[in-house]
């Protein structure tokens, strides 16, 4: 959506000459009514007569003070975790109740002649408003902007009472558009994006998309024009009103004008009307992770040279598409490294607060972990986030793969255009979303086969995903969402896991063997980005996941202390990370999940509270795992998996090393290996040399001689590149001899 600045124009014979803008929270024309809102509950559908309580806006019923009734059922701290696979919607453990808002806003006359709408970009569940007692509306949308006409409501030289209804989810119509997560137990309803009162002229720029087109370093402007004025009350009276729109296009970082364009329509009375052009932009700064160059497009919309409304927002001129099986980002191949955002389970975490609307915060989640972790991508997993996050990718370079709340089935076909079109529309200046995400692990005819084809018509710049619809399904299918969670569902369920494990052993950290499900991941014919894996999940003070229970206390033991099982959980997702970074034609590795509920079926990779982003050293290790170049053992682990023979004492062992490099030219660096025992003293090194070609992988055989000690080994590759100081490290722990039990050394990286 639009940001909001103050201008100034100038007008002469209809031209408009020059303009000056300052970013400000509130226009002329636009009054910002974020902040605190008075606030209450009620268990039936009727206004409560006293309000209590207060609330902050943007946020939901969880930042009420003083807290709302049932507070502590929606944030449960359990005493420890317990295995659990799914939850059920309608399995409530609280009283379902709606929620009010209410707010007084002084308008003076001078907004007397203008037309005035309630704009509230995301609001759950179920949303109805009313201005000085008068119902405005109600809307089903949970992600996309609602905006409700309440010109006619409105008093002016004196307060105007804001009246808004937010119901439960349980209370969505069939139609709305969404799926439910079976890993999520408590959907708090509030507003929890930008609420303003906006004013214009009878015509209103009510959404407004900025396509790139870096090929023919031109742009594509497409416009929804709003015609305030009534619509035909007798035969032969006007359908239509002349305008004209102006576009300019500036620099964002010295509002340098590049562009200028205006064209002239008709907009339809009491309707939205449909605008499209194309202009060039001249050698044009292209958007990237490295350089996240950023425009600013002021849109006018004008009827006999009067303005009647402006549109101001950001764009990158950038293009993002896929060939062959990988992706392309500005004619170059990119692979995308990253992980992923459950924002709608945070939202019931304990320490959620208000965290989610601190841009200092979330400027630290999306912007500073992920460029030391060499992450460039990151997937808005089950649900969209508040439009400022978008914000902060694009400034950030920080690409996105940006998933709706669609898993389980919910929504008419109808709802579903509505909804999935808006959310093109509201998001699609955004240069860091370069994937629309319509469905997760999941099929929908409508979606994959009508829907997805008529919105690639609205914006061509970006890929769609469709869950787990593949070419099979599709008739067009870009991409697929692999998503390989190994000795994970089988063995969570599993009533003898040594049995089972014998029967289906997994070799963790044996690059370049894809056995079944799994096995038809790198022979398929689309691009295939992994944007899950890593079934070995822990909450923050160290405590198994619910559905990861049985691993911990399989592999490390019941009694285990949060060092060894975070030890286990950076180990297992490093060798994971290693094995499918290695697989060259994937076209992106992203892990799950960098921040989602503490308390719940999953967990992130954090511990203590998360206000201060204390990282595990899990990311620690993914900062090596992801390094762009990195070259990794190809070897099975032997701490945690038995199921092969230990080395023999003395013996030469053979295996390879795989270097990787995701850069467009060759990289060298050099090699050492070392071993060390479970003491941590080096017992045995070696130094060698590696190319990688572009965007390649290069093996290398290897062969060192094995200590005559029996015992638990620590087998390093450090690779140094020219110009760095600390080496990309990869690690295996191997068994040499035959000993009733092993101990190993834990590295530490600091």
């Amino acid at each position: 959506m639009g940001k909001i600045r103050l201008f100034t124009l100038f007008l002469l014979s209809g031209s408009l000459l020059s303009i000056t803008f300052t970013t400000h929270a509130q226009t002329e024309n636009t009054i910002d009514l974020n902040g605190i809102w008075e606030f209450d509950q009620t268990l039936e559908a009727f206004p409560p007569k006293d309000f209590k309580r207060t609330c902050v806006v943007p946020g939901l019923i969880h930042l009420a003070e003083p807290r709302i009734e049932e507070y502590d059922k929606f944030f449960k701290r359990p005493v420890e975790s317990t295995f659990k696979q799914q939850h059920s919607l309608l399995d409530l453990d609280y009283t379902p109740r709606y929620s009010w808002y209410r707010k007084e806003v002084f308008l003076d006359e001078e907004f007397r002649d203008k037309e005035a709408i309630i704009s509230i970009k995301k609001s759950q569940y179920v949303t109805q408003v009313y201005v000085n007692g008068m119902d405005c509306g109600t809307s089903m949308e949970c992600y996309t902007p609602i905006e409700f006409p309440i010109t006619q409501y409105l008093k002016y030289g004196e307060k105007n009472e804001i009246l808004i209804r937010v119901g439960e989810r349980i209370y969505l119509p069939s139609q709305a558009t969404g799926g439910t997560d079976k890993e999520k137990e408590h959907y708090l309803p509030g507003i929890w994006d930008d609420v303003s009162m906006k004013f214009s002229g009878k015509l209103r720029i009510h959404r407004a998309l900025i396509l790139p087109d870096v090929e023919k370093s031109e742009i594509t402007v497409k416009t929804q024009i709003r015609s305030f004025y009534p619509a035909q009350l007798f035969y032969g009276t006007s359908m239509y009103d002349s305008c004209k729109i102006q576009i300019d296009v500036f620099r964002k970082d010295n509002h340098e004008k590049v562009a200028s364009k205006i064209i002239e329509g008709s907009a339809k009375r009491d309707n939205l009307t449909y605008f499209e052009t194309q202009f060039p932009i001249t050698d044009p700064q292209l958007w990237s992770p490295d350089d996240p160059f950023l425009y600013i497009a002021q849109i006018y919309i004008s009827e006999e040279n009067q303005v009647s409304d402006e549109f101001t927002d950001d764009f990158g001129i950038r293009d993002f598409k896929v060939v062959g099986k990988h992706f392309y980002l500005n004619g170059e191949k990119i692979y995308l490294r990253g992980t992923n955002v459950t924002l709608q389970r945070f939202f019931e975490d304990p320490e959620c607060s208000n965290l989610v609307w601190d841009r200092r915060w979330v400027t630290q989640l999306l912007g500073s972990i992920p460029k030391q972790t060499h992450w460039n991508a990151m997937r808005i997993c089950v649900g969209i986030v508040p439009d400022f996050w978008y914000d902060i990718a694009d400034s950030c370079g920080l690409l996105l793969q940006n998933e709706w709340l669609y898993w389980q089935h919910h929504g008419w076909d109808d709802q579903i255009r509505k909804e999935y079109t808006d959310w093109v529309w509201s998001d699609g200046n955004h240069p860091s979303i370069v994937i629309w995400d319509a469905i997760n692990e999941n099929k929908h005819q409508f979606i994959g086969n009508m829907l997805i084809p008529e919105l690639r018509e609205l914006d061509p710049t970006r890929v769609w995903d469709a869950g787990y619809m593949e070419a099979g399904d599709m008739q067009t299918d870009e991409m697929d969402e692999p998503h390989p969670y190994m000795c994970a569902h089988p063995l969570m369920i599993s009533t003898d896991i040594e049995k089972y494990l014998l029967e289906s052993p997994y070799d963790l950290g044996k690059i370049g063997l894809w056995p079944e499900p799994v096995d038809n991941i790198p022979h398929a014919k689309s691009a295939q980005l992994v944007n899950e894996y890593g079934w070995i999940w822990l909450w923050r003070d160290g405590s198994p996941a619910k559905l990861t229970k049985k691993h911990y206390d399989y592999f490390v033991g019941e009694d285990a202390t949060p060092e060894q099982r975070w030890e286990l959980q950076a180990y297992w997702l490093q060798l994971e990370t290693e094995w499918l970074r290695a697989e060259r034609s994937l076209a992106g590795v992203l892990a799950f999940c960098l921040l989602t509920n503490n308390y719940g079926y999953t967990g992130d990779y954090f511990t203590g509270n998360i206000k201060d982003l204390d990282p595990t050293i899990t990311l620690d290790w993914f900062g090596h795992c992801f390094s762009p170049v990195a070259v990794f053992i190809d070897m099975s682990d032997q701490r945690y998996f038995r199921h092969e023979s230990a080395h023999t004492p003395g013996a030469e062992l053979m295996f390879n090393l795989v270097g990787v490099n995701d850069f467009g030219s060759e990289k060298s660096g050099d090699i050492t290996i070392r071993l060390l025992d479970d003491e941590g003293t080096q017992v045995y090194s070696q130094v060698s040399d590696i190319e990688i070609p572009a965007y390649g992988a290069q093996f290398k055989p290897v062969s060192i001689t094995l200590p005559d000690k029996p015992g638990g080994y620590l087998l390093l590759c450090e690779l140094m590149l020219p110009g760095s100081k600390e080496p990309v490290i990869s690690r295996r722990y191997i068994r040499v001899g035959e000993l009733a039990e092993y101990g190993f050394y834990n590295y530490d990286l600091n």
